[in-house]
């Protein structure tokens, strides 16, 4: 009968052992979806930035030769992100789109070309702001004083992308912390449930001589590798989604490079690890501060 006893013991400490790391792994994937969320907006808000684009137009006597040559010389400048030589020709099929040729505006203007040969550039993220652009207009025209004709691009569309990031990250940032407070909560009163079906238990350690720190240790012990298991769970979990994600929906590419995994694996690790850990500390002083009969 007593073997019976220990047996379904175990059984269900085990029981109890799975399903915290599966109640905390979910927990962890919740907040993973918002960690990788946060670094995957700082890509798209990169890619919007750098996707901004200028023209360069030049004095009427430049050659081809003399605008490729300044190409190369501004390939070298640190604040363009991408530096390109836009033909007449190109200039024509641009105009007329992308499934037409230069035919259309040719047959306009007789069949001379009236588009120049120009510069077209695009800014790095960091210079892709109302004061970068400026810097970077000021900055050509003192290069060029007598090549550079103008410099033109919307500077609406250099104040919209700015602006509605800032909007949208806010956003997402107020929802993230409500997200992460109630993450907190969940994985909290997770602990506190596994804690409460060993509460006999400890009571017992304690009854018979055990010092506090003693009778934390393994429960403390145990929540680090709760953590740790968890946080690898909910990687495992996050990876699974965004490779189904890519694999599934053809319009949607989600794409992290190597910084931005480290990061959010040990977001998840150190947050999977204090947690557990703080939450397992305060669970078992309660229990170690209550008489026998309050545990009933």
């Amino acid at each position: 009968m007593s073997e019976k006893i220990e047996k379904y013991n175990k059984k269900g400490v085990r029981t109890s052992y799975v399903s915290t790391i599966i109640g905390i792994s979910l927990v962890l994937f919740m907040m993973g979806l918002v960690i990788g969320g946060i670094l995957g907006l700082e890509n798209v808000q990169k890619q919007a930035k750098e996707s901004l684009q200028v023209d360069l137009f030049f004095k009427a006597e430049l050659t081809n030769s003399d605008i490729k040559k300044i190409e190369q010389e501004l390939k070298k400048w640190d604040v363009f992100a991408d530096v390109y030589f836009v033909s007449p020709q190109r200039a024509a099929k641009e105009f007329s789109g992308e499934d037409q040729n230069d035919t259309e505006i040719l047959s306009i203007f007789e069949g001379e070309n009236p588009l120049p040969a120009t510069i077209g550039f695009k800014p790095k993220a960091e210079f892709a702001t109302s004061d970068g652009m400026k810097k970077i207009k000021n900055d050509l025209l003192k290069a060029y004083p007598n090549e550079i004709d103008e410099v033109n691009y919307e500077e609406s569309s250099v104040n919209s992308v700015n602006l509605g990031f800032k909007q949208f990250v806010f956003l997402f940032g107020v929802v993230a912390l409500l997200l992460i407070i109630v993450a907190v909560a969940m994985i909290n009163n997770t602990i506190r449930l596994a804690l409460y079906a060993k509460r006999f238990t400890i009571k017992t350690m304690q009854l018979v001589g055990a010092t506090h720190s003693y009778i934390r240790r393994p429960f403390l012990i145990q929540s680090i590798l709760q953590g740790f298991v968890s946080a690898v769970i909910g990687m495992g979990l996050l990876m699974t989604l965004f490779f189904a994600l890519n694999n599934v929906l053809e319009s949607i590419e989600i794409s992290y490079d190597i910084t931005s995994l480290i990061i959010l694996f040990g977001s998840l690790l150190i947050i999977g690890i204090v947690i557990t850990f703080v939450s397992t500390w305060f669970a078992l002083n309660k229990f170690l501060k209550m008489k026998l009969d309050d545990l009933y």
